[in-house]
């Protein structure tokens, strides 16, 4: 029988304190809410008992984070798409930012496995003077356990309206999107990160942002393929491509920890979650 989950987060700012409210149904979960930088900023970790998504599986996500409140939530693990029967697995994230409110939205990689039919979608909006930096690391299949992505599909979609929208549908028998240099160039493994705000940036900060992660980027790992742009007034993207998902998400932490000083004064601490 399929899982339908609902997992609704509300973050609020309650003086110098971010605090979460939480509800859900069906089988996501939250830790609890830890402060490893102090009362500021709430970080969490969402957690799919199951493990993985098969067909007719909805996995459904609401966060909001009031005004002048900082959420930071990440994952323990893969989000696994297993192979499909009839169905398409779902997972939908919705993240909703109200003036001045900052989210870091990071969870850890998707995986499509062989035979999967996946939708995985995301959108954010912005209110004034929010921000927010949020990443998507996508692995088709798993080739060091030989398992390539030679059936299956992924419809993937990351919309901010007004200022980002990429949407792409992968089939493992697209042989021209994912092995042509105008394509994924053979790589199985893309990630995107993206810096947004509600508001301008303004050229002297956007290019200091744009210079720091770049210097990131020019330390990656091997087999890292990257860059960054401002493809708009309030939007910093980095896109990278690699043959195997660690390194390319070292390289998204590393362009993390080069931009979170820079827009926002603050030190790149990891969460311990990444370490495990």
């Amino acid at each position: 029988m399929p899982w339908h989950a609902h997992l609704s987060l509300n973050y609020t700012a309650q003086g110098p304190r971010t605090v979460l409210q939480h509800a859900h149904d069906g089988p996501l979960r939250i830790f609890k809410s830890l402060y490893p930088e102090g009362d500021a900023i709430c970080h969490n970790v969402i957690v799919h008992p199951p493990g993985g998504l098969v067909g007719g599986d909805v996995l459904d996500i609401a966060v909001q984070v009031g005004p002048g409140a900082h959420g930071f939530i990440s994952t323990p693990g893969a989000t696994r798409f297993y192979a499909a029967d009839d169905q398409p697995a779902t997972q939908r994230v919705q993240l909703q930012l109200a003036e001045q409110a900052r989210l870091e939205w990071l969870p850890l990689e998707t995986i499509a496995y062989p035979g999967c039919d996946a939708v995985n979608h995301w959108q954010a909006t912005l209110a004034e003077g929010a921000e927010l930096m949020a990443w998507d690391v996508t692995a088709l299949g798993l080739p060091s356990a030989g398992q390539p992505f030679d059936s299956g599909r992924l419809h993937q979609r990351m919309h901010i309206p007004g200022l980002w929208l990429e949407e792409a549908r992968i089939a493992a028998t697209d042989r021209r999107l994912l092995d042509s240099p105008l394509g994924l160039a053979r790589q199985r493994c893309m990630g995107t990160l993206v810096l947004a705000t509600g508001s301008p940036l303004g050229r002297e900060r956007r290019e200091a942002l744009l210079d720091a992660v770049q210097t990131a980027l020019g330390q990656r790992p091997d087999g890292v393929q990257a860059g960054a742009t401002c493809p708009h007034a309030q939007l910093l993207v980095v896109r990278a491509l690699a043959p195997l998902v660690e390194p390319l998400m070292a390289a998204l932490q590393q362009a993390w920890a080069a931009l979170r000083p820079v827009a926002w004064g603050l030190p790149a601490q990891a969460p311990r979650i990444w370490q495990v």
